[in-house]
This record gives structure tokens, sequence and C-alpha cells, in this order.
């Protein structure tokens, strides 16, 4: 079982001239410690369900640009990616750029945007859930285009694109994995087993897991695609340091699914946070998997 640090919130210190230094050392020590990847939010102002929306955030590519300067193995990516923020195009070579400048580490995380403050705050077209989604396959569909030998023009509902040049080419080949986050089950599993290399799940419990995985299943059979070919991940709801017992007792069960990877989310300091999961969690996340 991996784990990987999903690191949302920058307001500990509250210092912004402390979020860089604190940013580095929490990555690296929690790159020291073992954890395999590290995340951060598409947002651009914190969501409200979790804190005021005025408390601190950083643009997660320009945020994982200067965390691949600092580390040298963990994957990084976005969890995940809204589909409204950025051109396709732009995206696939967003991505493409931090791979490269990683050394192969990229991963791209994306799902339908959802947040309409901050939409609506900042001049980003809000359009209907029904258009999100299909704006989302077809940049699902131009990435993969743009990360394969074709480089010529995309002509679709949502998007016209002319040429698909990309060069260089991502260094992690066939192309960065593609995660697509979110549990709808009508499409957005539906597009997971169309388009995915891995699943991101919100982990709310062993049984909703396993559903989720079912209808995944059956999607993956309808689809043509391997099933087994699709990494599962989870995004775990509570901070395993809360109670460590419980915590490792429900990744148990989620690797008895199938699921190779869990994220978790400081619930701390985020330097304290990234010492205890190597102190604490991750020498006893070894024996599970």
């Amino acid at each position: 079982m991996k784990l990987g640090l999903h690191y949302w919130n920058f307001s500990t210190p509250a210092d912004p001239a402390a979020i860089a230094p604190t940013l580095t050392q929490a990555a690296t020590t929690a790159e020291q410690a073992g954890v395999a990847s590290f995340t951060v939010m598409d947002h651009f102002f914190q969501m409200e369900a979790l804190a005021p929306a005025e408390e601190p955030m950083l643009e997660a590519y320009t945020t994982l640009g200067y965390v691949a300067a600092q580390t040298q193995r963990m994957t990084l990516g976005v969890l995940v990616a809204g589909v409204m923020y950025r051109y396709p195009g732009l995206l696939a070579k967003t991505v493409t750029t931090l791979d490269v400048l990683s050394g192969g580490r990229a991963r791209l995380g994306i799902g339908a945007s959802w947040y309409e403050r901050e939409q609506r705050g900042l001049g980003v077209p809000v359009v209907p859930v029904a258009e999100r989604f299909e704006r989302l396959e077809e940049t699902l569909r131009i990435c993969r285009q743009m990360w394969s030998d074709d480089n010529g023009p995309f002509d679709g509902r949502h998007y016209q694109l002319t040429e698909t040049i990309n060069s260089p080419q991502p260094l992690r080949r066939p192309h960065p994995p593609i995660m697509i986050g979110g549990s709808g089950e009508k499409k957005t599993l539906l597009l997971v087993a169309r388009y995915a290399d891995a699943c991101n799940l919100f982990g709310t419990g062993a049984e909703g897991i396993a559903h989720k995985l079912d209808v995944l299943r059956g999607h993956c059979a309808a689809e043509g695609r391997d099933y087994d070919s699709i990494e599962k991940t989870v995004l775990a709801s509570k901070p395993p340091l809360e109670d460590l017992d419980e915590f490792l007792a429900e990744v148990s069960a989620y690797a008895a699914l199938g699921v190779t990877e869990v994220q978790v989310t400081p619930d701390r300091h985020p330097v304290e946070f990234a010492e205890r999961l190597g102190d604490e969690v991750l020498p006893r996340l070894a024996d599970i998997g």
C-alpha cells in the first residue's frame, strides 16, 4: 500500500513568507520517509467547507514545479485539476513540462470542476454539469493525442485544435498516468473505464468503496477494458494520526478491495505531520498490501 501526501492547506504557519520553506521541508521530509506521491488541490480560493475562502491558496502547477525542484522520487500531481480552468492543449503542455523537469514524475489528475464561487469570482466560465463532462471527455482525448505520435488536428464539439504538436514529449512513456477523480457512477467512472490509468475515490469506508469499484468493473466490462489495469486510489476522509489503529483497519479493508494508494491530508503543522507519517504510519502501513 502506497501513501500519498495531499497538501491542501497553506495557512500553517500564518506568515506568507513561511509558505515556501514550510512546503520544502514538508515535501522533503515526506519523501525521505517513503511517501510515494505529493498532490495539491486545483483551487484558487480555499474550499468553504474546510476553511474561509480567503485563506491562502497557491496555484497548483506552479506549486508542483517548485516541489519538483526540491524532491527526487515522489510522483507529483493535482488532486484533481478542474477541467474548466485550462484549455486542454495547454493543460497537456503544462503536465508535459512538469514531467520533463521532474524527471518523469508527473501524473495528470483531472475531474469536472465544481467550485462556482471561485470560477465566478475569477471570471472562469460556469457551464452546466452535462457540458463539463463533455469537456472533460474531450480534454482526455486531446491529452492522449498530444502524448502520441499524432500531431494533427482535433475537432470536437467544444474544442478545435488545428495542430497538437507537443515537443518535447513527456519522459514518462507512453504518457504521464491519467487519474480521474470523483465517484459519479454514470459519467465519472465511465470515463475512468474509457481513458484513465487510475481512479481516485473519496474514502467513504470499505462498503462505499466496494460499491464504486463494482460500478467501475461493470463499466470496464461494457467498454472492453481490463479492470485490473486501472490503479485504484482513495483520498482518506480522516487524518491517520487522529486514530491510527482505525485508519490502518480501514486501509486494510481498502487493500482487500484492490486499492493500492491512499492519500492523507495534514491536520496539524505540515512538517510535524510529515515527520509523524515516517515515524508512526509508514512502518505499520508496510505490512498492508
